[in-house]
């Protein structure tokens, strides 16, 4: 390939500077910048995403109306590209024909700007690649349901490596809003409604991701699930405290322990602010305090959003001005702001070419760390992309298996051989029931049904049927269409059996295509469409009836759940979902899933997590009980192990030091038994309201058939911290509890400390994550 170049390289070494591997990767970058022209630096600045149009079928906000006038790809890479937008997740294309294709692209963008470098490309990768016929895992709803970081981890890796095989330098995950309203659409995009659960998890993800040499892309900074009544984009109200405490430890977690490059801004606007132009929030914060130096990447439209929506800028130059100004150093996904309007900023005086400057060395810096500004890079993809194969299938079902929750049981379940089983339900025989909506088939196939699923995925019935004499079955009614013809039919099936499975929730969809996902909110916490209606309508049958939930959220669940015989949440399980769940139902697999959100027993607007303090708790000053039917942490098992006493250091807790408290748990059973150990911190009296308590360690044990588990946790005082009555973070001395438990409101024992020492201020440097030890050995008669 012939690089048109007019920079000559340093006397005696052959090499142009940024190809100099004795220069520092700051220094190349700086070199390559005082080559480019005005035009060539915003190339690099900008993404490119081919395919997207306003034909419909939009995957992202008001994508129609953004790419209605979207410029020609020659004309966009003339000068330089930075990003290539998605091309395996904006249509369905095969791994290899669409690893050649990017191939070509990438070649005709180096051979157009007078460096030849490359762009980086991006894709999705929640619940999976999102590229037509990849595997699709559970969604990260389910990651918090396994409690089970190192597996996670697993997945993630494995991921990363399907992308990187076809030429992908990026994946946009891990999502670490914490959940804080059931009714926001994207609640099946999170982890959790607790910083701790979704920080560990989050991190985890993002050491797999990184690990394999793909940037990871943390989403969404920061705030953007606080949205008022749960509304996708509405405004944001939480406090510095509620920002501190709730919404930055997850990005604080990943930064440091997953150590993710890139970081990507929220829609939201917090106190007025919008993330995108918010200087405090993606310098002062991310950078400073945090001591970030990846890349900030511009969620979908969201600098031109600036003008369109938030309306804090008049003109797309100044929205691009105000975007640079804050910390986003690229616009995604295609260029707008950042191409024409910034140049002619910068040119009249608008716009200070530092700041050009200061996102460009950014975005060198790592396309050199990813090796892509080289004499000799080659963009042929490496190969043996393992989109869909067995080791992928197997992860997705042991992830789906760890994260199938048995919230209920009347000892319905395991349903015994010879059970004569009806299976019903609007989602028993549909396999897209197993899938979110980043999930490829959901997020893109649906508007290329020609193309087909791209993957095998088994419905409930299939599994089901494979395992038990399924004796009839009808769907009842649809997800979300009104109609209940189909009552009579669904009845009569359960009637004639032993038992009735009937399977209910939700559809995957996108801005209100759904009744889960993004831009899919709820009015309230309801199942949609007539599935209420249905399902009292079985219950009213006398059959036993084993209600099996297949959702992006929770969905309250006090006027049924003490009519079922038993209850099971799946959050979209992924394409291997329904096997976990016919293996759970039939005894093969132990469930030992817990609940990542509570369970409400409600379906009013009562948002509401565990972690609220007393006046947000049942009360005597209130007629509104918001205590949920299931904990946060919640989960049942067919067989159990027993937890033994607990053993603590001395009371005392230096508040610079450390404490360490044990519980010993065996398993004598007969059959394998998982748990999960939590610990959650109790504070009675602090200078400001807490929570009730909190989590701030856990373990997933698993334990085979007469083994035992001692589970050690050295937790540091810094895991007490909050932010006191001043506005910093500290260690408060006084009286604490921790409590070992089952769940959120299952406490195993309660042990007292006492933290000693002056009120001590912490930073971004202090510990983050409680470290566990585990001792396995066989069980002794003296455990019982």
């Amino acid at each position: 390939m012939t690089i048109r170049t007019n920079t000559a390289a340093p006397a005696g070494t052959g090499l142009l500077p940024w190809h100099d591997h004795r220069l520092g990767r700051a220094e190349r970058a700086a070199a390559l910048i005082a080559a480019m022209t005005l035009e060539e630096k915003a190339g690099q600045l900008v993404g490119l995403w081919v395919g997207a149009d306003a034909s419909g079928g939009d995957v992202a906000p008001h994508q129609s109306d953004m790419s209605r006038d979207a410029p020609a790809f020659d004309d966009v890479i003339a000068d330089g590209l930075g990003q290539l937008t998605r091309p395996f997740g904006t249509r369905p294309v095969a791994p290899e024909p669409g690893a050649r294709s990017l191939e070509r692209a990438q070649r005709a963008v180096m051979a157009a700007n007078r460096f030849g470098i490359p762009a980086q490309v991006h894709e999705e990768c929640l619940a999976g690649f999102a590229a037509w016929g990849a595997t699709a895992y559970p969604v990260p709803l389910s990651w918090g349901a396994s409690f089970d970081p190192d597996l996670v981890r697993e997945v993630a890796g494995r991921i990363a490596r399907s992308m990187r095989a076809v030429g992908v330098h990026q994946g946009l995950a891990p999502v670490l809003d914490v959940v804080r309203d059931y009714r926001w659409g994207r609640v099946e995009e999170s982890i959790g409604e607790d910083p701790y659960l979704v920080a560990t998890i989050g991190a985890s993800y993002v050491a797999g991701i990184e690990g394999e040499g793909v940037v990871a892309t943390l989403k969404h900074f920061a705030g953007y699930s606080g949205s008022r009544a749960g509304r996708n984009h509405a405004p944001v109200s939480a406090g510095p405290r509620e920002m501190a405490e709730v919404f930055l430890p997850p990005f604080e977690t990943a930064l440091r322990h997953g150590r993710a490059r890139s970081v990507m801004n929220s829609y939201a606007e917090v106190d007025g602010m919008p993330a995108a132009g918010d200087r405090r929030l993606l310098t002062d914060l991310l950078r400073g305090t945090l001591g970030f130096e990846g890349v900030v990447v511009a969620d979908y439209f969201a600098v031109a959003f600036l003008r369109t929506l938030q309306r804090v800028a008049a003109t797309d130059g100044e929205a691009a001005a105000r975007a640079l100004w804050a910390g986003i150093d690229v616009e995604l996904p295609s260029v707008a702001a950042f191409g024409a309007p910034l140049i002619e900023a910068v040119r009249s005086g608008d716009l200070d070419e530092a700041l050009v400057d200061r996102a460009l060395q950014r975005v060198l810096e790592q396309k050199i760390e990813l090796g892509l500004i080289e004499a000799d890079y080659d963009p042929a993809p490496a190969g043996g992309a393992p989109f869909d194969d067995a080791e992928s299938r197997g992860l997705a079902l042991r992830l789906a298996r760890e994260a199938v929750v048995l919230v209920d049981n009347d000892g319905t379940l395991p349903l015994a051989a010879g059970t004569r089983v009806a299976v019903v339900g609007p989602l028993a025989d549909d396999p897209m029931a197993m899938l979110g909506c980043y999930s490829f088939p959901a997020h893109v196939g649906v508007h290329h049904p020609e193309t087909g699923l791209g993957i095998d995925i088994p419905t409930l019935l299939d599994e089901l049927s494979a395992r038990r004499e399924v004796a009839a079955t009808a769907p009842g009614c649809d997800v979300m269409a009104p109609g209940r013809d189909g009552f009579a039919a669904a009845t009569a099936a359960a009637r004639g059996a032993d038992a009735v499975v009937v399977a209910l929730g939700d559809r995957a969809g996108l801005f209100g295509r759904g009744t889960s996902g993004e831009g899919c909110d709820a009015a309230d916490l309801r199942l949609p469409g007539e599935q209420q209606a249905l399902l009292e309508a079985l219950l009213d049958t006398g059959t036993p009836v084993v209600l099996v939930l297949l959702t992006g959220r929770p969905y309250a669940l006090g006027a049924v759940a003490d009519r079922c015989a038993a209850i099971v949440q799946a959050f979209f399980p992924g394409q291997r979902g329904a096997r976990a769940l016919a293996e759970v139902l039939a005894g093969e697999v132990n469930p030992s899933g817990h609940l990542p959100v509570g369970i409400p027993r409600d379906p009013g607007g009562q948002p509401s997590t565990y972690l609220a303090p007393p006046l947000g708790r049942a009360n005597d000053v209130s007629n509104i009980d918001p205590t949920p039917l299931y904990p946060f942490g919640h989960g049942r098992s067919y067989a159990e192990p027993t937890w033994l006493p607990v053993a603590a250091d001395a009371e005392d807790w230096a508040g610079d030091g450390a404490t360490a408290v044990s519980v010993v748990l065996a398993n004598e059973t007969g059959v394998r038994a998982d748990d999960v150990v939590q610990v959650y911190l109790h504070d009675p009296v602090a200078q400001v309201t807490r929570p009730e308590h909190r989590l701030i360690a856990y373990r997933r044990v698993s334990l085979a058939p007469g083994e035992r588990a001692e589970v050690r946790f050295r937790l540091h005082a810094d895991l007490t911290s909050f932010v006191g009555v001043e506005g910093h973070r500290i260690v408060e001395p006084g009286a604490v509890e921790l409590r070992i438990a089952r769940s959120s409101a299952d406490v195993h024992a309660a042990v007292p400390r006492r933290i000693t020492g002056p009120e001590r201020r912490v930073g971004a440097d202090r510990t983050l994550i409680a470290d566990v030890e585990v001792r396995l050995s066989q069980a002794t008669e003296e455990d019982s």
